[in-house]
């Protein structure tokens, strides 16, 4: 038996897991929030989303997470990190600036010139899989080039969280990694070719940077001095694949303010419209993944709406029926990226008077929520993307609302993990796999086969097993088709332009 690390280092803490090389069993954890104002510059202030951060805070917190002997016997670590920041270094690798968040909003007129500039989103997709946004590191750079053109001019590298956190685990060695996950998120790597593409670094900054090197799912980024093995790395979306063990035939969506819906694929999606992000996994696999701007936002709207919480939106939406008694809710309430509707609003349709009471209302809520999900995860479907399972993941999964119709609307088996930290598990996964084959106990084309999460089950249709799942299938789809109807009648065509 062996003992591996994983650490998450997301936009607001830092979490390690220390797992058993066999099994996967978590032997011990540790946890640390990132520093705030004075310590490590962490947040902007105010209250306040971070949209730039001193990495020395990462580091910071790190150190605290692993106190008390945390990673007292263990021989390799994988890192996580939150995707899409960006860590511009000088010659001598120092910090130009503090790193850009993928939450900044300021590189938003900087994605659109980008777009424009290569001759729009069709050739962004056909270039790297994915059409520039304010998140993204290419989009950064020409925010950088423009705004702080005397940072641009020092800037000789760039790197990722997940990249640069490694290099500092290793001393800072000469030689810079990443990998084909992390790298795929950039906006100048293409999954479909596994190649960069410095013309469009050059288009964003001006001139050329180093890039770290692409490492192998199950290649080691390097040892330390001490003797720990440290494995590529990976962003959050990936690692958290990883930990899950998702496989062909599974997806995940994911509620936050905004939803993300991804699946294990064969190959790179080339998807000219750019609805569907062309990312690699952990694994050697690809992620394709779509996009919506609007999925738990539009519950607590609701919810502050009628007066309540979303413990309390949940109980009343199943008072009401399903159809909501004919109310559809078209949850666009920040445009909306699938279908994309960038300048829209939201809808609300089939108002009558037997309609008109806060059930009706607070279900059409999560109708519309999940309506919208399951439009975005039909994206994928139709090209061609097995979905037999769903993995379920946020802590408004959680919600007796969601679980009870999320079935029916999905039209797959939907599986709610129990809450635990999918992408600290997934980085100490791919820790064992890289010490496994540095060992010679593991072939670097078959990961460790650790048991997945604890989780609860609902078959297709069904929110309790022991209902006949044909009859929740076809309220299911009756629900979907109302919804269908509104969406089409007010917005025509909306998914023909969007793939």
């Amino acid at each position: 038996m062996g003992i591996v690390a994983g650490l998450d280092s997301s936009s607001e803490y830092t979490r390690i897991v220390v797992c058993d090389t066999d099994t996967g069993a978590v032997l011990r954890q540790g946890y640390a929030p990132h520093p705030t104002d004075g310590e490590g510059d962490a947040t902007s202030g105010g209250g306040k989303k971070r949209t730039e951060i001193d990495p020395q805070a990462w580091l910071m917190s790190l150190g605290e997470a692993a106190t008390g002997g945390v990673l007292e016997g263990v021989q390799a670590i994988g890192v996580s990190a939150q995707q899409h920041g960006l860590v511009p270094l000088d010659a001598d690798g120092s910090l130009v600036r503090p790193a850009l968040l993928g939450n900044d909003k300021r590189a938003q007129s900087a994605a659109a010139d980008l777009i424009d500039a290569l001759g729009g989103r069709t050739a962004w997709a056909e270039a790297v899989g994915a059409v520039p946004t304010a998140a993204q590191p290419v989009a950064k750079l020409r925010w950088l080039a423009r705004s702080e053109p005397d940072s641009a001019r020092r800037t000789a590298a760039v790197l990722q969280p997940h990249d640069w956190l490694v290099w500092q685990l290793l001393g800072r060695p000469a030689r810079q990694t990443t990998d084909r996950g992390g790298a795929s998120a950039t906006g100048y790597w293409s999954a479909a070719t596994g190649a960069y593409r410095p013309d469009l670094v050059e288009l964003a900054l001006g001139r050329s940077v180093a890039l770290p090197d692409v490492l192998g799912p199950a290649e080691p980024a390097g040892t330390t001095p001490e003797g720990l093995l440290i494995s590529a790395g990976t962003g959050e979306t990936m690692a958290a694949s990883f930990g899950l063990g998702v496989g062909l035939g599974d997806a995940v969506v994911s509620l936050g303010a905004s939803g993300s819906i991804f699946a294990v694929h064969q190959e790179a999606l080339a998807d000219s419209t750019g609805t569907i992000t062309s990312f690699a996994d952990a694994t050697g696999m690809h992620l394709p993944v779509v996009h919506t701007l609007n999925a738990v936002r539009v519950l607590r709207g609701t919810a502050e709406l009628l007066g309540t919480d979303l413990d309390g939106l949940s109980a009343l939406a199943l008072k009401s029926t399903p159809g909501s008694h004919g109310l559809v809710l078209l949850p666009y309430l920040e445009g909306e990226r699938t279908p994309y509707l960038p300048h829209t609003a939201g809808t609300l349709a089939g108002l009558r008077r037997e309609s008109m009471k806060p059930e009706h209302l607070a279900r059409a809520a999560f109708e519309g929520m999940l309506c919208g999900l399951a439009d975005a995860l039909d994206v994928l479907r139709a090209r061609g993307v097995a979905v037999q399972r769903v993995f379920l993941l946020g802590a408004a999964a959680e919600l007796p609302a969601v679980q009870a119709m999320a079935p029916a609307l999905f039209g797959a088996q939907v599986v709610f993990p129990q809450a635990a930290d999918y992408a600290a598990l997934g980085a100490a996964r791919q820790a064992a796999w890289a010490l496994g084959v540095a060992e010679g106990r593991l072939s670097p084309q078959q990961p460790p086969l650790w048991q997945g999460p604890s989780a609860q089950v609902f078959e297709p249709g069904s929110a309790d097993p022991t209902d006949d799942p044909g009859d929740g299938l076809a309220v299911g789809q009756a629900v979907r088709q109302q919804f269908a109807a509104v969406r089409e009648e007010t917005h025509p065509g909306s998914f023909a332009r969007s793939g």
